[in-house]
């Protein structure tokens, strides 16, 4: 069967083989149960029987193990019209063909048996058990309106995703015994992106998932994403009701889906091992449902048996539209600012637009009509919170808020917030709150009030603690102001819903936004941008603008009164604005006014209860009303009332006088209370009989003044409490434990009264009693400090009462041991007495405790050279309570310096002397000479101590005593008399700089070298600076440039002064030829054998002349001539002090030749040679065929006609000799063809073998170095270029250290392509450009002479002179820390650092096919480089690479790159060659770039050699065919001329044809061989 399957499956294209062919079915049985079906591994049709047969078979499983299935009606299973019917009402009974059936994928089918009536509703049809145990996370404060928004919430959400054709309704109809929520959204149904059980299954639902799109939307954030935990739906329906039904359908499908879930039944399985199935079931839709839904979607939810009874629904509905009022009408959603409706709420039939009450619109109904003070903040984890939750979080990183601040005015002397609180206790929506602890911020979450968020004040709001200018108006109106705070999604609500979540960190810096730094215990996790007008403010800036918008509202809108009932005196900028209470300039001065229908007037007698205002906290206040006070003109809004009235006993009250018709207000000692006071009632008027009655009450107990008791009266309290009797006091006096004040009354009398203690001489009050400590250290010093401050009530003892005991000595122990002024103040208030004070000097000690050293104490240390005088030294006296006290006389002391424990410098040079006044020592001119300062090296730290009185007590100075100027340099150097050569690092080499003393100078002193004939390896420039130990060490750095016999010398400059000069003399040396040369040769014969040789002074050959390549010793001999010319690159090498030439060819020229061998590196070793050449007297004539052949030897010449023939040969003897010569040459050239020829092919045979045992995927990445070390000598190779240098550089010890390199050595690709088409990209000069850290270090790589031009003999130039290499040209140098570095994010755990760069999107917002990826991120760092950072914390990628590459993108093909066009904005390259560059150039054509990134790959050692090993024998072809290349076209050149002069010739050699043929004879021609002298 397996295998027909598989036969009949090749027919058509089915998925991968690894899948399995499963379908599942539920079947709805027509007895109201349902079972699963599923089929797996089966044909892909089946009989209509076998699949009922199927179909029973489950049934029965499920039949034995269900009681309530048992209790079903029988189903014929045998019946006639026994069919199947889909979703789609189509029924069928052939057979089933499952390829009509989607795999994977749940299909509903019901059962017709013709039996009865077929069932709606149909037991455990849905599946709704959690992933895990939810119920334990439910929330426990679940309300009926909480639960009933929970759905309103999901419908909400559901409508909202409506087209703009189709209708958004949410219908809520709340009965006695149903709940239902109705709502036109999408629709659910039984597939598995739509299921219905999503909704009923907890943690399902996938509502949830939307939340990010509701991060960072515009204001109102109206996004109803509410979705956070994924249960709302079946506990929200659980804590309405006992059961709900859940009715949904799709636009798409033409049946109802229902869902029920039963309350028992679920949690009688919550927590258990059993599954929650529950009932469900289709039906066709109700002629209402389609009705209210015309587009052919819609949910609805309905409660049955709803726990909530005799419900207020218009309460419910004040309060859902409280809720969703954004929803409901909005105008900032309207283009034109029109009101609309989002969507249609109705609850019971009606539409919520058509209520007039709750919260929101009674709110918006009594705000004023005034400019709203709205902010924007964004509020987002700082970078450490969000690295450290980023793994495993899914809290939102970032969250946006806006605050709307309203106002709302106080009119006609009541506050519009009354207002607000008395409509909703009418309406029957009241809270609990007063104007006092109204909730002053309300809070929506994307449009959603959150119905138990109502907070206080949020700190920025709250001025009632504000001090300063019209802080006292700011206090008031602060309590106006409402603010409506509306959030997006990055907020996180209660489980409930009601209020933001409270540790959440966002939730935490909401409430405390304002705070200032060292107020906020909590939200400091968060940073917070504050944004308002588009423009960003700093939080005193939001402060600032906020406490304007308050006084604007206030002058414009605030109607607390507007005139008395008299005509005012107006007054013009009154004095003590502040006692006044008012905070305008002009005040309305009225003495009758009207207030709630009572008249107020002056001279009017009341009482102000207690706590009606401030200053009226404890007792009641009796008061005569003088005049009330109306801020601002008439007319003018915002004005506040004021009375002003005269306390009780109080002599001098406010006046109002006019004076050249310009009215001032004085009100003295006056109260000034807020008109408040009446309209609360607290404010009474009393007649002249109760007022008289008090006055009397105050007349008696009227206090008259404060006295303190003195020794003898506290004794009699048996308290220790009188102050000293004497003016002064020294310093260590006792302070007594308490001070006891009383108040005198009026009849008191002086020095009339009893000194002992009578309660009739004291005061019986309940006022409180204040003192106050002061102190200054002299009677006229400026600077008051406070000491001590409290206020008291009075307390008894002994029986008498009215006493006031001020704790001091228990307080203040020690209070009189500091010397100077004590003031001592007693104060009440509103008893009219005057304050009392009481001032005690206290002296210095008599008994010293100490000497210090007077100066500024933020210097710790002096810092003085050796040699040099210290500043001056003040010393102060101090007593035994660190007062401080003169001097009687200049004591005796001494100084010492201890530079350790064991070494003390006597210091004796100093002047002491007394300042005018005794009270500083002044010490001057103290000299330290001593050269012992390299024992504190490098710190130089010492102390300087003062002994005083026999070394008792001493003074510590802290210092540092440096060394002084550079007085002399010595020199340590070893070397031997024969090390002195060229190219010699002298190993061992310190100058010592010492100073006049004999000590080290410091650590960093610059001085100047002047070298001839001597480099310091690795440095740049002529500066030098000193070492820790006071020297510079030369050893190993010291290099001899000059060459050899030459004189070098090394001085050393420091302020343009000499103070070091040394001279030496370089090793001799002397190149001479030790073979034989002969005084005469035949021209164009050569020299064989010749010897050179060089020897040192003592006639002794120098074997270190020995070329050896690889360690680096390169030493051969260079021929030259002004006589002829001679190949310069023919080179031969020594070989242990002797060069040996085998062959030396000599030009075809008589005379005297002149030639110059010379050492190729060091030019002064030279020698000179001189020969005779003579031509040889052998004569040659060239044959017909072009070879040479001598006549003498001829044998067909004849005797008697050879003076003819002779004279013709003479004749053309010169052209003879031409001819022989490019004969020759031929001949040579040929030779060398035919052995160039067989190396070729031997070298291309080899590489055949070698390529074909490596694989073919590395052939491709021959090219390509595959180390940065060969890339490295690449550049090295390429030879007078800055790049050049470097690189030799960095093989030596070089102290240029902020220098990185060379940009092509810096980073490594992956494929050749990338690293060639980058290099193209870049060009050789930026690949080849050197990379600095700084500006400094880049020009210490080139100096320049007076006359502007590059100094050759400081900086990179000397360098390469010293590696015998030269720059030219110019060079690109890069400076990192001038470079502005990429401004975005890097990937901190990516070990690259790459940058966070998007992707690029085409115009469609699909991504270009063929992108790979960013240049800047696909070259690879390597260490060092990739740990390197700037100054400003930023790596090469972020700064080197991001300038170099910008955000140049790579593409596969040229296809692909051009096809990407519209989204490449910085440049993009493509692998095959293709470049785009910035701002419309375009690259055309193709080159080969010779300097390229490294190309990092993973080869074994065994392909690694071949690689190699091919690459060479490259190298050896190429230079085998291009001498192939030269040496025909020398030969093609010497043939064409030899042609030439062989027809020339040819002409004369057929006069002579006849006569070599008739007479010839031999002739033999001596010749005489020339012996050199």
């Amino acid at each position: 069967m397996e295998d027909k399957f598989h036969s009949r499956g090749l027919k058509r294209k089915l998925p991968l083989d690894h899948e399995d062919y499963v379908y599942h079915f539920k079947v709805l049985l027509p007895n109201g149960t349902s079972v699963g079906l599923t089929l797996k591994d089966t044909e892909p049709e089946i009989s209509f029987q076998d699949f009922i047969d199927l179909i029973r078979d489950e049934y029965d499983v499920v039949r034995r193990q269900s009681e309530s299935v048992k209790r079903k009606r029988m189903i014929n299973w045998k019946s006639d019209t026994l069919c199947l019917e889909d979703t789609n009402d189509k029924k069928t009974r052939s057979r089933i063909n499952l390829r009509n059936f989607q795999r994977q994928k749940c299909h509903i089918l019901r059962l017709h048996d013709g039996w009865g009536e077929i069932a709606n509703t149909f037991e455990n049809m849905w599946d709704l058990t959690p992933e895990t145990d939810l119920l334990m996370e439910l929330p426990e404060d679940y309300s009926f309106e909480t639960a009933l928004a929970d759905l309103i919430d999901n419908s909400l959400q559901a409508v909202w995703l409506n087209g703009e054709n189709h209708r958004r309704l949410i219908s809520v109809n709340v009965l006695e015994n149903r709940i239902s929520i109705f709502d036109t959204g999408p629709g659910m149904d039984n597939s598995d992106e739509n299921s219905i059980v999503k909704w009923g299954k907890m943690g399902a639902s996938q509502n949830r998932l939307y939340k990010v799109q509701a991060i960072g939307c515009k204001p109102p954030y109206l996004v109803p994403f509410f979705g956070m935990f994924g249960y709302g739906g079946p506990i929200a329906s659980m804590n309405l009701g006992s059961c709900a039904i859940v009715s949904s359908k799709t636009k798409e499908s033409k049946k109802v889906h229902t869902l029920r879930l039963a309350r028992d039944a679920l949690l009688s399985n919550s927590g258990s091992e059993c599954s929650w199935r529950t009932d469900g079931g289709i039906r066709d839709p109700s002629d209402g449902e389609i009705a209210k839904s015309p587009h052919g979607s819609f949910t609805k939810v309905d409660i049955l048996k709803p726990k909530m009874k005799n419900l207020d629904r218009y309460k419910l509905q004040c309060k859902l539209k409280d809720i969703y009022f954004p929803y409901i009408q909005c105008d900032e959603l309207s283009k034109f600012g029109r009101t609309i409706t989002p969507v249609e709420f109705k609850v019971n039939g009606v539409d919520l637009t058509e209520i007039q009450g709750g919260e929101a619109a009674i709110t918006n109904l009594l705000s004023c009509n005034g400019p709203e003070f709205t902010v924007l903040l964004h509020f987002s984890l700082k970078k450490e919170i969000f690295a450290s939750n980023a793994k495993g979080s899914k809290a939102s990183q970032e969250a946006n808020a806006r605050l709307k601040c309203i106002y709302f005015p106080i009119l006609q002397g009541k506050e519009n917030i009354e207002r607000i609180l008395e409509r909703l206790d009418a309406e029957g929506c009241g809270v609990s709150e007063n104007f006092g602890n109204f909730s002053r911020v309300s809070i929506r979450r994307l449009g959603r009030l959150l119905p138990d968020a109502r907070w206080g004040l949020l700190p920025f709001m709250d001025l009632r603690q504000k001090k300063g200018d019209k802080s006292h108006l700011l206090k008031r109106c602060c309590l106006r102001v409402k603010c409506f705070v509306e959030t997006d999604a990055g907020f996180n609500p209660m489980p409930s819903k009601t209020d933001l979540a409270h540790h959440n960190p966002f939730s935490i810096a909401l409430k405390n936004f304002g705070n200032r730094p060292q107020d906020k215990e909590k939200g400091g996790d968060v940073d917070v941008e504050i944004y308002r007008d588009r423009k960003q403010l700093t939080f005193l800036q939001l402060e600032r603008e906020y406490q304007d918008w308050l006084l604007q509202m206030h002058d414009r809108y605030d109607e607390e009164i507007e005139s008395g009932e008299d005509q005012p005196v107006l007054v013009v900028s009154p004095l003590n604005k502040k006692a006044l209470g008012i905070s305008s300039d002009v005040i309305r001065v009225h003495q009758i006014l009207k207030r709630k229908g009572v008249l107020w007037k002056s001279g009017q007698k009341i009482k102000v209860l207690k706590g009606a205002c401030a200053g009226c906290h404890k007792n009641n206040v009796y008061a005569t009303i003088e005049y009330f006070l109306i801020e601002g003109f008439q007319g003018d809004s915002g004005g506040e009332a004021r009375i002003i009235c005269r306390p009780l006993g109080l002599a001098n009250g406010c006046v109002l006088s006019v004076k050249g018709g310009n009215a001032s207000l004085d009100i003295q000692k006056s109260l000034s209370l807020p008109i408040s006071v009446i309209d609360s009632g607290k404010c009474i008027d009393i007649d002249d009989s109760d007022w008289e009655c008090q006055y009397q009450k105050q007349s008696r107990k009227a206090p008259s003044r404060i006295d303190l008791l003195n020794v003898k009266q506290c004794q009699e309290l048996e308290v220790d409490g009188a102050l000293p009797t004497d003016v002064t006091v020294h310093a260590g006096e006792t302070p007594p434990k308490d001070i006891v004040a009383v108040l005198r009354p009026r009849s008191f009398s002086f020095p009339g009264a009893s000194s002992d203690l009578d309660q009739k001489d004291i005061v019986k009050t309940n006022l409180e009693m204040s003192m106050e400590i002061k102190f200054r250290i002299t009677k006229n010093h400026q600077d008051v400090i406070h000491i001590y401050s409290c206020r008291i009530m009075p307390s008894s003892c002994k029986g008498l009462h009215g006493l006031y005991r001020f704790p001091l000595g228990c307080r203040f122990p020690d209070l009189f041991k500091k010397a100077g002024l004590y003031t001592f103040s007693f104060s009440t208030e509103h008893s009219g007495c005057q304050d009392y004070e009481q001032t005690l000097l206290v002296l210095p000690s008599q008994k010293v405790g100490k000497w210090h050293l007077l100066g500024d104490e933020k210097i710790p240390t002096y810092n003085v050279r050796v040699g040099s005088c210290f500043p001056l030294f003040s010393l102060a006296c101090y007593d035994i309570y660190d007062n401080r006290m003169p001097f009687p006389s200049i004591p005796k002391f001494k100084i010492k310096l201890i530079v350790n424990e064991v070494l003390h410098i006597d210091v004796a040079k100093m002047k002491p002397s007394l300042s005018s006044d005794n009270m500083v020592l002044n010490i001057e001119d103290v000299m330290i000479e001593s050269n012992e300062l390299d024992s504190i090296r490098p710190h130089y730290a010492a102390t300087l101590m003062i002994y005083l009185q026999d070394d008792l007590e001493s003074v510590s100075v802290e210092c540092q005593v440096t060394p002084g100027a550079l007085h002399h340099i010595e020199a340590c150097l070893q070397l031997l008399g024969n090390q002195l050569l060229p190219g010699f690092v002298i190993e061992q080499f310190v100058l010592e700089m010492f100073d006049a003393y004999g000590n080290h100078v410091a650590e960093g002193m610059e001085v100047q070298f002047q070298l001839n004939g001597f480099s310091i390896q690795g440095q740049i420039g002529s500066k030098y600076k000193v070492n820790d130990h006071g020297c510079i060490d030369l050893g190993g750095l010291l290099k001899v440039t000059a060459g050899y016999g030459k004189p070098v010398s090394l001085a050393v400059l420091h302020d343009g002064k000499v103070f070091f000069e040394k001279f030496f003399q370089t090793e001799k040396r002397e190149l001479r030829i030790s073979s034989r040369v002969p005084g005469h040769c035949f021209a164009g014969s050569t020299l064989e054998n010749l010897s050179f040789e060089v020897v040192d002074s003592k006639e002794a050959v120098d074997k270190s002349f020995h070329d050896d390549e690889k360690h680096g010793q390169f030493h051969t001999l260079m021929f030259k001539s002004e006589s002829f010319k001679i190949d310069d690159s023919v080179r031969y090498a020594f070989s242990y002090g002797c060069c040996k030439i085998s062959s030396f060819p000599l030009p075809r020229i008589e005379g005297s030749l002149c030639f110059t061998a010379f050492h190729s590196f060091y030019t002064e070793l030279y020698c000179n040679v001189k020969i005779f050449l003579v031509e040889p007297e052998e004569t040659e004539v060239p044959s017909l065929d072009g070879m040479v052949v001598s006549l003498q030897d001829s044998p067909s010449v004849k005797n008697d006609n050879i003076g003819n023939l002779l004279s013709l040969v003479k004749y053309e003897k010169e052209t003879e000799s031409e001819l022989y010569k490019y004969g020759e040459r031929i001949g040579k050239w040929e030779n060398w063809l035919k052995i160039l020829d067989c190396q070729k092919t031997s070298i291309e045979s080899h590489m055949s073998r070698l390529q074909a045992s490596l694989e073919p995927n590395l052939m491709n990445n021959l090219d390509c170095l595959s180390t940065k070390e060969e890339m490295m000598k690449l550049i090295e190779e390429r030879g007078q270029c800055a790049a050049a240098t470097l690189c030799s550089l960095a093989q030596r010890p070089w102290v240029m250290e902020d220098v990185l390199g060379v940009v092509a050595l810096l980073g490594t690709v992956h494929t050749s392509k990338l690293s060639r088409i980058l290099a193209e990209y870049l060009g050789e000069d930026q690949m080849l450009a050197v990379v600095c850290r700084s500006y400094e270090a880049a020009c210490a790589l080139e100096q320049y002479d007076h006359n502007g031009e590059v100094d050759p003999k400081l900086g990179l130039y000397a360098e390469a002179t010293a590696l015998g290499k030269s720059i030219s040209g110019r060079f690109v140098v890069v400076c990192l820390e001038d470079i502005r570095p990429y401004p975005g994010e890097v990937e901190v755990s990516d070990p690259q650092r790459k940058l966070v760069l998007p992707d690029p999107k085409l115009p469609a917002g699909d991504h270009p096919p063929g992108f790979i990826g960013y240049a800047v991120n696909m070259v690879n760092l390597e260490h060092p480089h990739i740990d390197y950072v700037t100054s400003s914390g930023h790596g090469l990628r972020e700064t080197l690479f991001y300038r170099l590459f910008s955000k140049l993108q790579v593409y596969e093909t040229r296809e692909h790159m051009v096809n990407a066009r519209a989204c490449i904005k910085a440049g993009a390259v493509s692998l095959d060659g293709g470049i785009i560059r910035k701002n419309g150039v375009v690259s055309l054509g193709y080159r080969n770039p010779e300097i390229y990134f490294p190309v990092e790959m993973h080869v074994s050692a065994k392909n690694k050699e071949i690689m190699e090993q091919i690459k060479e024998k490259q190298l050896e072809l190429s230079a085998t065919l291009q001498s192939i290349e030269v040496l025909s076209g020398n030969r093609k050149r010497a043939l064409k001329k030899y042609n030439k002069v062989k027809k020339k010739l040819q002409k004369y050699l057929d006069d002579a044809e006849d006569a070599v043929k008739d007479y010839y004879a031999p002739n033999t021609l001596n010749s005489a061989e020339l012996h050199p002298k």
